[in-house]
């Protein structure tokens, strides 16, 4: 055992500027590493995990450091790279180390005096349980909840950690959060043939010589069981195609002809029957390829921008196939949780097991499990997920692919760190020297910039796969039905009957209507009175499957008034309409037809995204309703039509990317129709048909809609020729927030110069959760030091926080605000 004074400097999960350092006990010298866990006192009686980030000599000069408690991992859970990466974030962005850390870590590697711990009921094996193990799950037997303050008082030791992380190893306890949603693994019956006819068919049909629509099930069956190698079926995939029910097939169970199976299938567990080889690329794929890789010699970064449908997965699966080959891992960043959900699958077909998701649907033990798989650097050879995959425990990247990269899903709002996925994917690649593919159809301005600058390569792929057209796009002139009253509610009789006509041909359908809800608004016909949110400046929304009025910004309900709270009368009428008016209208119009409905009201459980996405590939949805989950990089093979049901709400919402945010949302929802052989046709309702970015849209114009937009944002000083930095004042006090929003950008204007401070200025939504906001801007040339800019204005935050009236005002920083 050493004997020399050791220190660690750590970081806290809190939002705290500075790293803390702790002294070492003697008998753990030789325990500590960077990297691991350690359990330590911040403050007076509070205990929390922090991670360490150097082990040095020197005692700090400020204070006297307190002795650690324990060190909670034998390997450091975290690599020098992430804690590297980590302090880029902070500074970038603007916050604490701490507050990355809280984003990086799952929960239950974030341990802390207020972790709340239950027994697991599946938990019944105690005989491998320490004493002090014992005595926790018996004082859980009777209380059924503990705070870890509780288990040190229970085993009388100040230090229960490493107790609390065994039972966890042996899933004796689970946190509280892990029991929000308990994990249910998928079921699936499966159908296999008796082992006495497996080799005598021709008896099994004899006995059915008078069931021939049982004999017709038997004959599919031999048919579909060529194509698995482990002799069974599907019972659901066998009744779709002997056009048959249940019953049926539970007759040839009961004849012995059949064994019927449950096996648990595991949503993203791999088959090996769906093993495939790499796609075979077209030649324009091929070119691609080619150029990507010429790109990679000089380039770190390149942009692939492809039309929708024209392939670009297969060309990530060769590249990541060869990177894997060499020796590396790649990380592959979608937008949304419910494109992995799709591409796991078609991943697996070509990588089996090696493949590894990550996304914050996952409850807290399967987020844990893939994080240790991926500190043992063998397990995944690839690793899909939303953004909080970045923060994985990669060793060796090799490539790190960002499909989708134009989506604002990328960017996190709340909590800090305000990170945009892209632009931290560039700086993690640089710190693990590897390459980064961006790929979209419509790439942000800011990247298809940097691309014709040369500081990207640029790759383009202009038609689709296998030679299938690009959809007929067509405008339905609202302001004209209407005067002709053909409008049919919210659908123009130019809709319906191409809807109708999609049905009969048997084909799918997606409903684009970026809003959810029933109504945005339930107004009194006398006044126009609006119910508002007791805590929020907006206006309530109308949910009809819960008969809710409710705020979107804060989560509060109420029940409708029966009568207008200001003039009292009962005229009340519902205004506009969302997702969920828009699928009970369709109900009325096409009573036969299957429809769904695809929002966050519907997708707020684990598995939604992944239940209604298979069901619709199953056809078992005719019609799709969504929200922009429906526009990104969904890939289905039926889907005939797509209908913008209010492209001006897009357009004239209030933001300098409005115009190219209503392109690439338009784009990619019409992007969904049309695969395999079939040209698709894309409808979209508008007031103004003859608005120059609908226009861009019905010919496939990037190019031009990248035109007009660049020489705008070079004229009105906005990104990629100017940075953005969005603060954002926060009060429970109206004056308070106004006086120190005009002190601080008063300070911020003397410092920078006025031409780079705008506002403050009063948001459109003033107040949320019943704080009152203020807005300011710092608008700063690209050639300018960030690095400078940031620093005044933390200078400024830090005498903020120091001035005895505004100290309570919090201020939100949001660099390159999107």
């Amino acid at each position: 055992m050493s004997k020399e004074t050791k220190f660690v400097d750590v970081i806290v999960p809190l939002a705290v500027p500075n790293l803390y350092t702790y002294r070492v006990p003697f008998e753990l010298n030789d325990a500590v590493l960077v990297g691991q866990r350690v359990v330590v006192q911040f403050g007076k009686n509070r205990l929390y995990t922090a991670v360490v980030a150097s082990v040095h000599d020197k005692a700090p000069l400020q204070y006297t450091a307190k002795y650690l408690h324990a060190v909670l991992d034998d390997q450091p859970i975290v690599n020098n790279i992430q804690i590297t990466f980590w302090h880029w974030l902070a500074d970038y962005y603007c916050c604490t180390i701490g507050e990355v850390m809280l984003a990086a870590l799952p929960a239950a590697l974030k341990l802390s005096s207020e972790t709340r711990v239950l027994l697991n009921p599946d938990f019944t094996d105690k005989t491998q349980l320490s004493d002090e193990e014992y005595l926790i799950i018996d004082a859980l037997e009777i209380q059924q909840v503990l705070s870890l303050q509780d288990i040190s008082d229970i085993l009388q030791k100040q230090t229960v950690y490493p107790h609390i992380k065994s039972l966890l190893q042996q899933k004796a306890v689970v946190l509280e959060e892990e029991l929000k949603e308990k994990f249910k693994p998928k079921i699936k019956a499966f159908v296999s043939l008796n082992e006495r006819y497996k080799n005598n068919t021709e008896e099994a049909f004899n006995l059915l010589s008078r069931a021939p629509k049982q004999a017709d099930i038997l004959l599919m069956f031999l048919q579909l069981v060529k194509e698995n190698a482990h002799g069974r079926v599907d019972k659901l995939k066998l009744q779709e195609a002997s056009n048959s029910n249940a019953s049926n097939i539970t007759a040839l169970v009961e004849k012995n002809i059949f064994t019927l199976e449950e096996i648990e299938v595991g949503r993203f567990v791999f088959d090996p029957s769906k093993a495939s080889s790499s796609p075979k690329l077209s030649n324009e794929q091929t070119r691609a390829s080619e150029e990507i890789k010429q790109h990679f010699i000089d380039k770190q970064t390149v942009l692939l921008h492809g039309v929708t449908g024209s392939g670009k997965t297969e060309i990530y699966v060769h590249l990541m196939a060869e990177h894997i080959a060499k020796g590396g891992k790649c990380l592959y960043l979608v937008p949304e949780i419910a494109l992995t959900t799709q591409l796991v699958g078609r991943l697996k077909s070509f990588f089996g097991d090696r493949v590894g998701v990550y996304h914050s649907k996952f409850n807290d033990n399967e987020r844990v499990e893939i994080w240790q798989n991926t500190i043992n650097e063998n397990r995944y050879d690839i690793v899909i997920g939303a953004r909080s995959a970045l923060f994985l425990p990669f060793e060796k990247l090799d490539l790190i692919i960002i499909d989708e990269e134009h989506e604002s899903s990328f960017k996190q709002y709340e909590p800090a760190p305000r990170y945009h996925a892209r632009d931290a994917a560039l700086m993690l690649a640089k710190m693990h020297e590897c390459k980064v593919l961006l790929g979209s159809a419509t790439p942000s301005i800011e990247s298809y910039w940097n691309a014709k600058e040369n500081h990207f390569g640029l790759v383009e792929l202009f038609t689709r796969y296998s030679g299938v057209m690009l959809p007929e796009i067509f405008c339905a002139d609202i302001q004209e039905e209407k005067k002709r009253k053909k409008m049919h509610s919210h659908f123009s009789s130019f809709l319906i009957e191409h809807i109708k006509q999609a049905l009969e041909n048997k084909e799918q359908i997606i409903l684009f209507q970026n809003r959810r809800g029933y109504a945005p608004l339930w107004s009194c016909e006398d006044c126009s009175w609006v119910p508002q949110c007791h805590q929020c400046d907006v206006s309530l929304t109308y949910h009809k499957h819960s008969h809710l009025l409710s705020c979107h910004y804060c989560g509060y309900s109420e029940k409708p008034p029966i009568t207008c709270k200001a003039c009292g009368s009962s005229k009340l009428k519902m205004v506009g309409f969302g997702t969920e008016k828009i699928e009970e209208e369709l109900a009325i119009f096409f009573p036969e037809v299957k429809i769904a409905r695809m929002d966050l009201d519907t997708t707020r459980t684990k598995h939604a995204h992944a239940n209604i996405i298979e069901q619709f590939e199953n056809r078992d949805i005719d019609i799709l309703v969504g929200t922009q989950m429906v526009t990104k990089g969904l890939d289905f093979n039926n889907v005939g039509l797509v209908g913008v049901l209010n492209a001006d709400l897009m357009l004239s919402f209030p933001d300098f990317r409005a115009f190219e945010r209503s392109y690439q949302l338009m784009a990619q929802v019409s992007g969904r129709a049309g695969r395999q052989q079939k040209r698709g046709k894309v409808v979209i309702q508008t007031y103004n048909p003859n608005h120059w970015v609908i226009q861009k849209v019905m010919y496939n114009d990037y190019a031009g809609l990248y035109q007009q937009e660049i020489l705008e944002r070079r004229n009105f000083k906005y990104p990629p020729f100017y940075r953005l930095i969005s603060l954002t004042f926060k009060h429970k006090d109206r004056a308070v927030t106004d006086k120190a929003a005009h002190w601080f950008t008063q300070q911020l204007t003397e410092k920078l110069g006025k031409p780079r401070v705008l506002g403050p200025e009063t948001p459109y939504i003033s107040r949320i959760r019943n704080y009152y906001l203020k807005t300011a801007l710092i608008k700063f040339e690209r050639n300018a030091s960030a690095k400078a800019v940031k620093q005044v204005l933390n200078e400024q935050m830090s005498l903020l926080s120091q001035h005895k009236e505004f100290k309570s005002v919090r201020v939100v920083v949001d660099v390159d605000v999107v």
